[in-house]
């Protein structure tokens, strides 16, 4: 997969956001996996904690972890673009994990209008 350097972003109002993301991010939030799957491509990775999670299968089953192990909500605070296929989300998500809140990245990739790569880090 490609190195990127997402430090060469500008911010962007969240409504310029691609509706793949938005609608993709949607979907996660509201824990609908199947619609969560289907903004992927087939080949896509995502990475969250370090381990990478490769291709439709693997994502159900990081999704359907992420979506039971703990309670949380979720706040969109900034969005930043680099290019037209490289988009980096803010979130703060507080719940009933260890520390209870955290500031995220959701750093995508898209290909052919669909996410072909997460990053999901600090």
């Amino acid at each position: 997969m490609e190195q990127f350097d997402w430090t060469q972003v500008s911010q962007i109002a969240p409504e310029e956001l691609p509706d793949v993301i938005t609608t993709y991010l949607i979907a996660h939030q509201t824990r609908d996996i199947d619609s969560a799957i289907a903004h992927y491509t087939i080949d896509a990775v995502v990475t969250d904690e370090g381990r990478d999670h490769r291709g439709a299968a693997e994502i159900r089953t990081w999704l359907g972890r992420a979506a039971t192990e703990y309670t949380y909500t979720t706040t969109l605070t900034a969005a930043y673009r680099a290019d037209q296929d490289h988009f980096d989300v803010l979130h703060r998500l507080q719940g009933n994990f260890p520390g209870g809140i955290a500031d995220l990245h959701f750093r995508f990739t898209l290909r052919d209008g669909l996410v072909a790569r997460l990053i999901i880090e600090p």
